[in-house]
């Protein structure tokens, strides 16, 4: 080989190693930037979205995959419903605020209504010897406004049990309530009229002087007149039944002795 066919040898080697360099670093460059922003994303992404690799990510233990199971939501702690003072009443009576099955909650409807100024108060007065009715309407007295049934019902107990002098005097023996509404309450009061009596007598209760009628069991007054205030003779009569001839006589000792 002469020295000229060396030299284009070398050339021709030169050349080649030119070209391939340019190749190289054409092929490279690319590589290079795509690595570059393969890597630039996936940093990005871990920037962004730091929750999401830990949520992908499967940890291993022993090769096989270990599930951490999210926490339940702890349900709120629920309270007792506390009884309401209903104060539509002035009676102390507390109620409970019932709820229906869904949580709403519903009107609160009394057991039995309670009467006001307006509830017609019907009085039928009934002869229990002829069995005869004469039927009244009233104005509700003031202490039964406000009242429900079962005060209004221990209301009438008590003045059963204890009525008013002149209801005595004119025969009463009992009640009963035959309706109650807020509209409206019935009262049934029994009375067996005295019948008129010719004669009188006169006894003591309780150191007072009580008037009967001639069959000597039927009260017809009870007076306020004190017996150890009467002149002694007229204290040992009335303790012996002291006879009165007539309604006459009867009413001039009444105003006599009565203070």
């Amino acid at each position: 080989m002469t020295v000229g066919g060396v030299n284009r040898h070398f050339y021709g080697m030169g050349v080649s190693m030119k070209l391939l360099k340019s190749i190289s670093l054409f092929v490279l460059y690319p590589l290079c930037m795509l690595g570059l922003g393969f890597y630039a994303g996936v940093e990005t992404s871990h920037f962004f979205y730091p929750g999401e690799q830990e949520e992908n990510s499967s940890p291993f233990s022993g090769g096989l995959p270990v599930v951490t199971p999210k926490p339940k939501d702890v349900p709120e702690q629920e309270t007792e419903p506390v009884p309401v003072t209903d104060d539509r009443l002035d009676y102390g009576v507390v109620m409970d605020e019932p709820e229906n099955p869904d949580g709403e909650a519903e009107e609160v409807s009394f057991t039995a209504e309670t009467l006001c100024v307006d509830t017609e108060y019907v009085l039928e007065e009934t002869d229990v010897l002829y069995h005869t009715v004469v039927e009244t309407i009233w104005r509700l007295p003031d202490k039964y406004v406000g009242m429900n049934r079962d005060q209004f019902l221990k209301a009438m107990e008590v003045y059963e049990s204890f009525p008013p002098l002149s209801e005595l005097e004119r025969g009463f023996v009992g009640l009963e309530v035959l309706a109650f509404s807020r509209e409206r309450v019935v009262v049934q009061m029994n009375y067996k009229y005295v019948q008129p009596s010719s004669s009188f007598y006169l006894a003591a209760y309780d150191n007072k002087v009580v008037v009967y009628l001639e069959d000597k069991r039927t009260v017809y007054i009870e007076t306020e007149i004190q017996l150890d205030s009467l002149p002694f003779e007229i204290q040992e009569s009335i303790m012996d039944m002291m006879w009165i001839e007539n309604e006459e006589k009867l009413y001039d000792f009444l105003e006599n002795y009565s203070s």
